[in-house]
């Protein structure tokens, strides 16, 4: 492993953070944690923590000790000063004297010794930072020390490794029985340059900044070289492969499948399903490591580290490999899978929680990775965030194990461990208990996406939690659009049926499915319907018209591969039903949708996918611009602003009004063949 320390970016974040009143030891605690935590090979998702033993003054200017540790919440990789809570060192020493200590009383000591009230949780590992002397402490988990350490003989490889340098911690669960255990540890040879805590992580320490990150260096490049130098082959005979690899194609047609089986349906059908969303990697070593022969060994162990288990549970999902031609026994054979995963879950949970007394409240059973032979893996989650964590930590562990495996043979804690980090409240508490928003879990898909209606939509949707894909043609638009909205984008043309279904290939591969289609793209071609030539007929009946067909037959397809039911929303346009003198050739196309739009309601309803449209009138976009206001309130004898509040409420109705609706009916759930009327009042226009 390469050190990345450079004492001109040390110097830097030092004047840099002076002039923020920061002192030196913080800045540098600053600099050394982003070191570590931007490597993912010794960090990930909050798998870490560093701490520095400074001076700073109070409230009242007086000088006091203090030790500045991770707070929850923080990432190493770009954590700010106020990311290192000061807790009084003393306050926090002194607890070192007492024979056991509470998990609440814990938390309620290190709160109480905290300088600022409202400085985020010090990390659970604060005590352990504490009680060693040292001026700076660092905690990772280093991939290279859990393949050495996570073996039936680890402790052993470890003293052989590294000798008397470091000192061996046996595992215990974080809090204030590791950081005496540590303690004690350490006190046996004070002269270790840091601890190896067997099946967990390691710690280093040292004088200064630059010292303790060194030392880290160092400690996991010998792991790395142990790993380098074996000679083991049992790993190649593990990895024998049991099928042929699957196509990149296959992924559209295995992915909403896998995502429609981890939905939790016990809460009822409709919108009240618990969607995931779905994150997939693949590459040569999770191809070669998810066909192994004795997967279902090794991957059915465990967690390398008992901190990844809040976010991936404690083993992943192994589905049967698809065969190309049978999709249909692949998801009958994956719902087995599914199946026989939740009835493991709840058999763990059961015979633990009996032995805990029957205290605590089982989580959801589903599984959060997947393993496809032949193809990759998914990552699975509330959110594309949550997805990406639990994708991240599921490559990180195939990279382990896979290292583990050539030394010898992989062996993480038991079950009972992992069961008590999985439903420690300690570790819970990390993932947040905020009420989701209305949409969250659910994937929409927008065309015309990039402007006007369909921009408002996808901020309408991101603002009730939805993860959205805004399609358009003009690369230029999405690139603003995604990034004003967070929204990924993907160019699409939906009058060419190429690019339909390579643009909801790519929504599969990015979330893994679709639940809400907002079909909207769309252009006002004009002209007198007696003398409009054929082809601008023609042309406004492949977009306004095609258009909307292609992309809801390609989501339809989706929204049954996952057998969750959908949405489909359809911009049609009060011309639809209230044709306006000149403007034929975008009326009767956007009519035909209107009656489209109904089809899909008696022809789908029983998928449990509900079809409505939203019939908007005058609102300004790319579609209505300045100059087709001008010249449609000219035909209408009146200036721009009356013609644009031409309605019976006297109001202009904007883009994000027309959103809102979108969104209503999406949460709409028996609502199914409609059209909803946001025009400020027309008679003429509406519907029952």
């Amino acid at each position: 492993m390469k050190s990345n320390w450079s004492e001109r970016e040390s110097k830097a974040y030092i004047a840099r953070y002076r002039k923020m009143g920061v002192n030196k030891d913080l800045a540098l605690r600053v600099y050394t944690t982003r070191l570590l935590g931007r490597d993912p090979a010794l960090v990930l998702h909050g798998g870490g923590n560093t701490s520095v033993k400074t001076r700073v003054k109070d409230r009242m200017g007086c000088p006091v000790d203090v030790l500045c540790v991770k707070g929850s919440g923080w990432d190493m990789g770009d954590i700010e000063p106020q990311g290192l809570p000061a807790v009084r060192l003393n306050a926090i020493v002194e607890l070192q004297n007492l024979d056991v200590l509470s998990d609440e009383d814990m938390v309620n000591a290190q709160r109480c010794a905290l300088l600022d009230a409202t400085s985020p949780n010090p990390s659970v590992e604060t005590l352990l930072h504490a009680f060693l002397p040292h001026k700076f402490v660092d905690h990772t988990h280093s991939t290279a020390v859990l393949s050495v350490s996570d073996q039936n003989n680890g402790v052993q490889i470890c003293r052989d490794l590294y000798g008397d340098r470091m000192g061996i911690v046996p595992y215990i669960m974080p809090g204030f029985d590791l950081a005496k255990k540590a303690s004690e540890v350490f006190a046996q040879d004070p002269s270790v340059d840091g601890l190896i805590l067997d099946k967990h992580g390691i710690f280093t320490f040292g004088d200064s900044a630059e010292e303790a990150y060194e030392r880290m260096i160092e400690k996991v490049s010998l792991a790395e070289g142990r790993i380098k130098k074996a000679k083991n082959k049992s790993l190649k005979k593990s990895l024998v492969p049991v099928c042929l690899p699957a196509s990149r194609a296959a992924l559209c047609e295995v992915a909403p499948i896998v995502r429609g089986l981890l939905a939790d349906i016990s809460l009822g059908g409709g919108d009240s399903i618990k969607r995931m969303v779905l994150d997939f990697r693949t590459s040569p070593a999770i191809k070669a490591y998810v066909a192994g022969r004795d997967l279902g060994r090794y991957a059915q162990t465990g967690v390398v580290t008992p901190d990844h288990t809040i976010r991936t549970k404690n083993w992943p999902l192994i589905v049967p490999a698809p065969a190309k031609g049978k999709i249909d026994e692949f998801a009958k054979t994956s719902k087995a899978a599914v199946d026989g995963f939740v009835k493991r879950y709840h058999a763990y949970f059961r015979k633990n929680n009996r032995r805990l007394g029957g205290i605590k409240k089982e989580l959801d059973p589903m599984p959060r990775v997947v393993l496809v032979p032949g193809l990759g893996l998914f990552g699975a989650g509330a959110s594309k965030g949550a997805a990406k964590i639990a994708a991240d930590i599921a490559t990180n562990t195939v990279g382990t194990i896979l290292d583990a495996e050539s030394i010898g043979r992989y062996q993480c804690v038991g079950e009972a461990d992992m069961f008590d980090l999985e439903y420690w409240s300690l570790e819970q508490a990390k993932l947040g208990n905020a009420a989701e928003k209305l949409l969250a879990r659910h994937v929409v898909a927008i065309t015309g996406g990039a402007s006007g209606i369909g921009l408002a939509t996808a901020r309408a949707f991101r603002a009730q939690g939805a993860e959205v894909a805004i399609l358009d043609r003009s690369k230029k638009m999405l690139s603003h659009a995604t990034g004003t909205t967070g929204a990924f984008g993907v160019v699409c043309d939906v009058t060419n049926p190429a690019s339909v279904k390579a643009g909801f290939k790519t929504i599969c591969e990015q979330f893994g499915g679709l639940d809400i289609l907002v079909s909207n793209a769309g252009r006002a071609w004009q002209g007198r319907i007696g003398d409009v030539d054929e082809k601008t007929l023609r042309d406004s009946f492949e977009l306004n018209f095609y258009g909307h067909q292609r992309v809801a037959q390609a989501a339809v397809a989706i929204m049954r591969q996952q057998g969750t039911g959908g949405v489909l929303l359809f911009n049609t346009s009060k011309q639809a039903v209230n044709p306006g003198a000149d403007f034929g050739p975008y009326g009767l196309p956007k009519a035909t949708t209107l009656f489209l739009m109904r089809q899909y309601a008696v022809d789908h309803g029983a998928d449990g996918i509900r079809s409505n449209a939203v019939n908007a009138d005058r609102i300004r976009s790319g579609l209505l611009t300045d100059d087709m206001i001008d010249t449609r309130a000219r035909a209408r004898g009146v200036d721009k602003r009356e013609y644009m509040s031409g309605n019976l409420l006297g109001r202009e109705v904007t883009a994000d009004d027309v959103a809102k609706a979108f969104v209503d009916l999406a949460l709409s759930e028996k609502t199914t063949g409609a059209v909803l009327t946001v025009d400020g009042g027309n008679i003429a226009a509406a519907l029952r």
